[in-house]
């Protein structure tokens, strides 16, 4: 299944790593480096999924997420945190904002797809999704 996906991540080794294995997987990707640019793009076009870091300047995963509910036109897009949080109470902090789940940093290119694919429902999806 080739999905439309919006990656925010301001980090250009992960960005880069990310989008190749999402285009690898025959995803069509569009890339933001921040919050902001990530909220225009998304408000600007529909996704079948948004995956977005937490932590970046401008605007973080929190508020581009509560932005991105309150504004779109398809506010039931699937929004993944992509994220190093891991402390104890991250995990319920992620989903309470809004977000439908996350996948962990660093990524590990052998369960990237799976991890991408339960969000999109593939069926070819291993990954347990938080949804």
């Amino acid at each position: 299944m080739s999905a439309r996906i919006l990656l925010i991540e301001d980090n250009a080794t992960n960005l880069d790593l990310m989008t190749y294995l999402l285009r690898a997987f025959g995803h069509h990707v569009t890339c933001a480096v921040h919050g902001a640019e990530g909220l225009e793009k998304a408000l600007g076009e529909r996704y079948d999924l948004v995956l977005t870091d937490i932590l970046m300047p401008q605007m973080d995963g929190y508020e581009f997420v509560r932005r991105f509910r309150d504004q779109a036109r398809t506010p039931d897009t699937p929004i993944v945190a992509v994220t190093a949080l891991a402390m104890t109470g991250d995990r319920e902090k992620i989903l309470a904002h809004g977000f439908d789940g996350y996948i962990a940093k660093p990524i590990d290119p052998k369960r990237f797809r799976a991890e991408v694919a339960a969000y999109l429902k593939e069926p070819d999806s291993g990954a347990h999704s938080d949804r």
